[in-house]
């Protein structure tokens, strides 16, 4: 399982990105020079700040007469007074160049990223010495680690040094090269065109964060030469260089320059404690770190065509989603990217993941929290890496923090909220440059609401009743606060939101194009997703009573979902014109996917409407539209329309410009293109793809809901579904063949398949019988395996 080239990277998005959630490497693979650009995922410009708008709670009845009196095009207008600043960004760290004094003339060319063991290699050959080098970043070691190795002995003349974007100064001791810097105190958008986009603070007694790199060298031979422009090895016949790197960050409410930690002494240690390995040592402990997550899931979708040694672009070009090889490989780069970008004890992945080279990087580099940072972690319970959920998790319980201080600012409301963007200092209020953005994506108050989907999530999938007493259900009733108190009638008695938004849609009025109006269809279907999972949550523990039966109430009288003229799902209250009907953004379709309000069984009309409103949509977008898609059509049972989607995502991109219609697809690098780079669709894809073999969000495990007729015999291994199951099962010609269901926590397991099974425990037979439904319903025991056969 592998990405393989016979060329160099050209661009940064050719290039192999290696992880361990708090560190990011992109290899180039250069011949002569070789490009180590690194990141560390706490570098961010800026500091803790008040962002709330103590203006908005004044502005906001208007903003509610405007609406009420249909005059949307001046309610959005009013709503620029009620925006705070813009985020700061995530910067990149280092680069790491490495010169190879051999020429720049090779044979026999090779890079690769190889999947399995989370480890990027470059070989090649100069007359009859081959060359190579592997790269990996290691979690139990908290390291980069690049070995290089020449088969003769003493052919290793190399230069190493290193280099940074932001305010920097090299030094060295005896034993490594050192890189201390500054990030600057202010980013503005790369979308804010201002006099002076990057502020640095003073030099020693800046505010901003610090950061510290530091390179050190274990020989085979030859000599180590240490200076401030780097270092020299000559006459070695291998080079172990290992990189380790810091910032001051201490918490996302601390100054990184008054409180921050002490950088220096954090990479020195890390530094020092790898020194004391050796490198099969630190290769060891890597890949069994890797692969105790990587190795829980196997899929085979059919034969691959593609010849074994393919380069992956070529690949790409060649043959795309034809090639069932490649879809497989596109579903694990999913599942290794989150291994790299995640990990327990880090921040969670942002738009890029940990992965950026540009100092005012796409969309800020931040958590865009109206799809794309929920999307980064669709794949996480699904595809059995919930540990690497955590990161996300414990952000959820920071930003609510914030999230109280804005809710009582800008709403005069209980609870929390948090809106379109976030940081690293967990802004929770609607950004915009205090009226430079629109409030078409800045006016949104629902991210809390979604955000705390994924802490019922991640109980639903491992049933941790501790998890949900402590953390998740105390998060979520802040959230459901502010949801009853945002909460207001409208002329009928109906409970609406307003101002309201449908993310970066907008519609047309009279007077222009607007964005602001009441009780979208997103705010209402997240809101009941958010009650309905409360409700649950609160009887399972226990708890509130009262309070469970006022969410009941509520949830009732929510203004309900409208079907439009021409039969499409609602997205507004009212039928408005679409600004753009095949916009990106599919947000009235949440309560398909990711979120269980409409199903087939329960809402069969809405269903229609809404399968309805995505195959008006189009089959194009941007690269994560592309992704949500996928999933979307699953939900529908529509394996081949999916499929068909999987076929434009796997569509080779070039340029970087960004693109907010079409032109979606990936990179040579299989990085998801929105255009330009966004992590978001890569997870996206690898959660589509394991929706279309498995879906638990109905009450009962549901086989080959929508296998695309692409995949008529495969199997997957390792998916999980929601009651702590895992699940595994083989298929041929379209139809379930075995199942093997591991029940962590037992409980009763339901299961519907488009063909009979019968159930076997030890050895043993069980009598059961499907209901009306086709359901199969058997008790399990905590830790119990269960086979199921067709008969």
């Amino acid at each position: 399982m592998k990405l393989q080239y016979n060329h160099a990277s050209r661009k940064w998005t050719d290039a192999l990105p290696t992880g361990n959630g708090r560190l990011g490497a992109m290899m180039f693979g250069g011949q002569e020079t070789e490009r180590i650009q690194l990141n560390e995922d706490t570098l961010w410009s800026g500091g803790p700040r008040n962002t709330d708008n103590d203006n908005a709670v004044k502005v906001l009845p208007e903003v509610r007469r405007l609406v009420e009196q249909g005059k949307y095009f001046e309610a959005d207008q009013l709503c620029k007074k009620m925006m705070g600043p813009y985020t700061q960004s995530y910067m990149p760290m280092a680069d790491l160049y490495v010169k190879f004094l051999h020429g720049n003339i090779v044979k026999d060319y090779r890079r690769t990223l190889h999947l399995e063991d989370g480890t990027s290699t470059v070989e090649y050959r100069i007359g009859s010495v081959t060359y190579t080098r592997s790269l990996f970043v290691s979690y139990p070691d908290q390291v980069v680690v690049l070995r290089l190795e020449a088969s003769s002995p003493g052919k290793l003349d190399v230069l190493a040094s290193l280099e940074s974007p932001l305010r920097y100064e090299t030094s060295c001791d005896k034993e490594c090269l050192i890189l201390s810097g500054v990030a600057p105190e202010q980013v503005d958008p790369s979308y804010y065109d201002t006099e002076e986009p990057l502020v640095y603070g003073e030099p020693g007694s800046s505010n901003a964060m610090r950061f510290e790199g530091r390179l050190a060298a274990k020989l085979e031979g030859g000599q180590a030469k240490y200076s401030q422009d780097g270092l020299q090895v000559t006459g070695a016949t291998a080079v172990t260089l290992i990189f380790s790197a810091a910032t001051s960050f201490n918490g996302y409410d601390r100054s990184p320059g008054s409180e921050g930690k002490n950088e220096s002494a954090e990479a020195s240690a890390y530094l020092e404690n790898a020194m004391k390995l050796s490198y099969s040592e630190l290769l060891q402990r890597h890949v069994a770190d890797h692969q105790q997550l990587f190795d829980r899931v196997q899929l085979s979708l059919g034969e691959s065509i593609a010849p074994t040694d393919y380069p992956t672009d070529a690949r790409i070009r060649d043959y795309g989603a034809s090639d069932p090889g490649l879809v497989e490989l596109l579903f694990h780069y999913g599942r290794y990217l989150m291994i790299g970008s995640s990990r327990k004890g880090t921040q969670p992945a942002n738009l890029q993941g940990i992965w950026n080279e540009e100092t005012r990087p796409p969309w800020s580099s931040n958590w865009t929290l109206n799809i794309n940072a929920e999307m980064n972690y669709w794949p996480a319970e699904t595809c059995n890496l919930a540990e690497c959920h955590t990161p996300l998790l414990d952000f959820i319980e920071r930003l609510s923090k914030n999230g109280q201080k804005t809710a009582a600012t800008h709403y005069g409301a209980r609870g929390w909220t948090a809106h379109h963007n976030s940081d690293i200092w967990c802004l929770s209020s609607p950004v915009g440059g205090y009226g430079h953005g629109e409030a078409i994506w800045t006016i949104w108050p629902m991210g809390g609401v979604w955000l705390c989907q994924h802490l019922w999530e991640h109980y639903a999938f491992g049933k941790d009743q501790t998890f949900l007493r402590e953390q998740a259900y105390p998060i979520m009733k802040n959230a459901a606060l502010f949801c009853l108190d945002w909460l207001h009638e409208d002329k009928e008695g109906r409970l609406i939101t307003s101002p309201s938004t449908s993310p970066e849609h907008k519609f047309r009025t009279s007077e222009g194009l607007a964005g602001v109006s009441m009780a979208s269809t997103m705010d209402m279907s997240l809101i009941w997703d958010l009650f309905t999972n409360l409700i649950e949550a609160s009887s399972i523990l226990g708890v509130d009573e009262s309070f469970r039966e006022q969410l009941s109430d509520t949830r009732s009288r929510l203004f309900p979902l409208q079907i439009a003229s021409n039969g499409r799902l609602q997205e507004w209250s009212k039928d408005f014109e679409d600004e753009d009907q095949f916009h990106r953004h599919v947000s009235h379709l949440f309560g398909v996917y990711p979120g269980r309000q409409l199903t087939w069984k329960e809402t069969p009309e809405l269903m229609a409407a809404a399968e309805r409103s995505l195959d008006i949509r189009g089959d194009g977008g941007t690269g994560w539209s592309l992704g949500w898609k996928i999933g979307l059509w699953a939900r529908f049972g529509n394996g081949n329309r999916a499929f068909g989607l999987l076929s434009n995502l796997l569509t080779l991109v070039d340029g970087e410009k960004e693109n907010y219609h079409h032109g979606g697809g990936v990179y040579t690098n299989l990085f998801d293109a929105h255009p330009p780079f966004q992590i978001d669709g890569n997870f996206a894809a690898t959660s589509g793809i394991a929706e279309l073999l498995l879906q638990s969000h109905q009450g009962f495990i549901h086989l080959l809901p929508a296998l695309p007729e692409a995949w008529p015999q495969g199997y997957v291994k390792g998916l999980r579904a929601r009651g702590h199951f895992e699940v595994s099962l083989q298929w041929e010609e379209g139809a379930v063949q075995n199942v093997d269901i591991i029940s962590n926590s037992g409980g009763t397991c339901r299961v519907m398949s488009s063909v009979p099974l019968e159930v076997e425990a030890d050895g043993v037979k069980l009598t059961v019988n499907p209901d009306e439904n086709g359901i199969l319903s058997f008790e399990t025991v905590p830790g119990g395996k269960y086979k199921l056969s067709r008969t």
